[in-house]
C-alpha cells in the first residue's frame, strides 16, 4: 500500500547507495537510459506525474519513498532534508521485498 504525495518535500540532490549502483549496472539497457530522465524529473517541482511519486505505507525511521521508471521497474530512496538517498532499483517484486 503506498501514499501519494511529498508533503512539500523539494529534492534538490541526489546521493547512490552501493546496493542501488550494482543494482542498475543489473538492469537491461533500455531502463538503464530512463533512469537519468526520472532522476532529473525527481529534482522539478512540482513532481511530473509521469513519476507516480509514492510514500511506502509500513516504512518507518527510515520513511521510503518510489518513483516509476516503467510501468514494472521503481527507484525506491529515502529523504533526508532535500537530498535524495537512492536505496533500490528494479522490478516491482524486487522493490517491495527489500526497499
Amino acid at each position: 500500500m503506498t501514499i501519494t504525495g511529498a508533503g512539500g518535500v523539494v529534492i534538490t540532490q541526489i546521493a547512490f547507495s552501493e546496493k542501488f549502483q550494482k543494482q542498475f549496472q543489473k538492469l537491461p539497457p533500455e531502463i538503464q537510459e530512463l533512469v537519468p530522465k526520472k532522476l532529473t524529473d525527481l529534482k522539478k517541482q512540482p513532481f511530473p506525474a509521469g513519476l507516480k511519486f509514492e510514500k511506502l505505507k509500513g516504512y518507518r525511521r527510515p520513511d521510503i519513498y518510489t518513483i516509476h521508471v516503467t510501468g514494472n521497474y521503481k527507484i525506491s530512496f529515502e529523504i533526508v532534508g532535500n537530498l535524495a538517498q537512492l536505496r533500490c532499483v528494479g522490478n516491482h517484486d524486487t522493490i517491495d521485498r527489500s526497499p
